[in-house]
């Protein structure tokens, strides 16, 4: 049985005092459940605050981004190392890092093995445009994205990992694909390639979260089909009733 997981993306949101705040509202809501793993990924600013706040919970802390290098002139990025003191997933891969970082597949696959390098566990994000979803090109491209990013990763490597399909189209636009339509890419696409990759028992025990538009309202529906492990959520991490909600119905 692969445990459900429900991380947060808070994206560019909370001053280190507004993510005290949020995190103050989360911890008790959160502490009682047991069935499902949390990870949240504030911005860098609030790390080492939140660092503190969650140790000893069952909260676990991620980062939104990672450069390949362990150090160097590279004025603003920050390296595996500096967070692998404070964190232990970080999120790489996400279209926004694509769509406006012009971030490749092969900078992707630089950054995953860096940060397993580190003793990091990547959220690796795959997802469609809705140009390439309207031209029938989702599987071609998730396929793609994977490989890629996966390349020259081990076994060992990839059973730290989590994948987050995510949909551009369905980012923070409020329309999400139907739980169907996501387990299908889940399934056929991202968990069968991993299969053909790695091997049918790896593929199987990795952890494949739903990432676009999930809300209270629709979480469950999502947790019910069999290939989806959890979700990696939006704009509904920054309000704690909405995330400890969608928690719950990962149960």
């Amino acid at each position: 049985m692969r445990k459900a997981c429900v991380a947060g993306n808070w994206k560019m949101h909370k001053t280190v005092t507004e993510a005290e705040t949020l995190v103050q509202e989360l911890l008790p809501g959160l502490e009682g459940i047991s069935a499902v793993d949390n990870v949240i990924c504030p911005p860098f600013t609030a790390l080492d605050r939140i660092a503190g706040m969650v140790r000893g919970s069952k909260i676990e802390l991620g980062a939104q981004n990672v450069f390949w290098e362990e150090q160097g002139a590279y004025t603003g990025e920050i390296s595996p190392p500096m967070l692998a003191e404070l964190v232990k997933h970080v999120i790489i891969g996400h279209s926004e890092r694509r769509a406006y970082f012009q971030e490749s597949d092969q900078t992707v696959n630089k950054k995953v093995q860096a940060a397993l390098t580190a003793g990091l566990r990547p959220i690796l994000c795959v997802g469609e445009t809705l140009e390439e979803y309207e031209a029938g090109k989702t599987g071609q491209v998730v396929r793609r994205q994977l490989l890629a990013a996966l390349d020259g990763v081990s076994e060992e490597g990839i059973s730290t990992m989590m994948i987050a399909y995510e949909p551009v189209w369905a980012i923070g636009t409020g329309k999400a694909a139907t739980p169907e339509g996501a387990n299908r890419v889940i399934r056929d696409y991202i968990r069968d390639e991993l299969a053909g990759l790695f091997s049918r028992k790896v593929a199987d025990r990795i952890r494949i979260l739903y990432g676009g538009s999930v809300k209270p309202v629709n979480a469950r529906e999502f947790f019910e089909q069999p290939d989806i492990d959890g979700a990696l959520v939006g704009g509904a991490s920054l309000k704690a009733d909405d995330f400890i909600q969608i928690t719950q119905a990962a149960i």
